[in-house]
């Protein structure tokens, strides 16, 4: 086997504390890896059949200078070490094999971040894979990353919200598949010969969310007229206040999914089900983290109030008005909260002003995390489709449904000798479409919407300065 130069280094003789992307391994390799990319097929695979491919050495070449800055960068993180041995293994024997479909399986198994998770810990990670709202072909990929685990969020872990696979995570810079709308990096999206039994980790960019939300939310304020408490103004006006928010809110959102009285697989993985069943379950995992923050609130932790303001705005401005109507499950949960809260006067809408009623918003969210919750409760008792009725019942108490909908007429407009997921066939691409007050709102924040593609926290800074 080819010997593997990776962490030779003497111990003491390199400075960890530099950053990666300031290396000039770092654009060599970013280079090499966007130079591979429009080579592969869907699969990650290479056709050298195909018209205008490359020569096989055209390509063993840009994947030697890949390898070349691992191994140049990897002294500078010896706790990856592991990792970045197991994955130049990987990458010469793709070359070896002729680059047919992509197999990271040994080293995605090194790659623990979530074993020793350190704040500010820089992460070099190559892989074949997909990026989640994306790139949905499993291309190569490069990033940089740190992990973000201040003390406050380490001891909230320890204590009241045990996660053990989960990392917050910035960016420091990425590839092209990174440059769109994904703000998460998952090991299930990498390309290997077999799943692993279980995964143990997962990662989730929280500046990017920040950025994102922080755009979204200064427009859709200044668009309906919200007056907001100087507090939450002056959070939505700071990067890292809001990156804070975000990263206790993805750990508890995380952890929710495993959590409750659950009647099915929480990650709901193998099941075919309506959209809207996904659409509760997101929806879920967040008031329960808008539920917890209220408690922190009250505990003296300040990141508490503010993400329960990341939680209502996000869901309500940002949610529905992104992305396609067909079974945009997290758009639905956003319509569902604004409409609970209006229906319930916490928010109206009058003379083109948005107004909320700040002091009742925790009560009232948190009434409707109790009516999921229940529903959940009630759903182990009762069989898949009887379950799926209920929920319906509940989300098309507060939405309407599509005129055309079948469900919406009851179960004698169904075909019920067919299996359950046959039903699903039956299920409109928008089954609940956007109101009147959406419709405008979308209108007006499309631009805004599409300039948070491939955002940081850096272009949030540019963007306010």
């Amino acid at each position: 086997m080819t010997e593997i130069l990776v962490h030779e280094a003497t111990a003491g003789a390199i400075d960890t504390a530099q950053r990666v992307v300031e290396q000039p391994a770092w654009p060599a390799l970013k280079n090499a890896v966007e130079e591979i990319r429009p080579w592969q097929s869907k699969d990650g695979s290479i056709d050298f059949d195909a018209d205008g491919a490359p020569a096989p050495a055209t390509v063993r070449a840009a994947l030697d200078r890949v390898i070349a800055a691992v191994e140049e960068v990897a002294p500078l993180l010896p706790h990856d070490a592991a990792y970045h041995r197991a994955l130049v293994v990987d990458l010469r024997r793709w070359a070896a094999e002729g680059f047919g479909v992509p197999d990271f399986l040994d080293s995605l198994l090194a790659f623990q971040p979530a074993k020793d998770r350190a704040d500010g810990r820089q992460h070099l990670v190559v892989f074949a894979m997909y990026t989640q709202n994306g790139n949905p072909d499993r291309n190569l990929e490069a990033v940089v990353l740190r992990m973000v685990w201040p003390e406050w969020l380490a001891e909230l872990e320890a204590t009241r919200y045990d996660n053990p696979l989960f990392c917050g995570i910035t960016f420091e810079d990425f590839t092209t598949g990174y440059d769109t709308n994904s703000a998460v990096l998952f090991p299930e999206t990498i390309a290997v010969r077999e799943a692993p039994e279980r995964f143990s980790w997962g990662g989730i960019f929280c500046d990017r969310e920040a950025a994102r939300f922080r755009r979204v939310t200064e427009a859709s304020v200044d668009i309906l007229g919200v007056r907001l408490p100087d507090d939450i103004r002056e959070m939505v006006g700071d990067q890292q206040r809001c990156e804070q928010a975000f990263v206790l809110w993805d750990m508890v959102h995380d952890r929710t999914h495993s959590h409750g009285d659950l009647p099915f697989d929480p990650f709901m993985i193998k099941q075919r089900q309506p959209f809207w069943m996904y659409g509760l379950e997101e929806l879920r995992c967040d008031l329960t983290a808008f539920k917890e923050a209220v408690k922190l609130e009250a505990d003296g932790f300040p990141q508490g109030r503010d993400v329960q303001f990341a939680v209502l705005f996000d869901r309500m401005f940002r949610f529905p008005v992104t992305g396609e109507r067909v079974r945009n499950y997290d758009g639905l949960g956003g319509q569902l909260l604004f409409a609970y809260l209006h229906k319930h006067d916490v928010i109206r809408w009058t003379d083109n002003t948005l107004k909320i009623d700040w002091d009742r918003a925790p009560q009232v969210t948190n009434q409707l995390c109790a009516e999921i919750e229940d529903l959940y409760r009630k759903g182990i008792d009762r069989p898949k489709l009887v379950h799926w009725f209920a929920a319906y019942e509940l989300v098309s108490t507060y939405l309407a449904p599509h005129p055309g909908s079948r469900w919406a007429k009851g179960p004698d407009a169904l075909d019920l000798s067919q299996p359950p997921r046959k039903l699903v066939d039956d299920v409109l691409p928008d089954e609940f479409p956007l109101s009147m007050f959406y419709e405008a709102l979308s209108k007006k924040l499309k631009h805004v919407i599409a300039s948070t593609r491939g955002i940081t926290a850096a272009g949030a800074e540019q963007a306010a300065a």
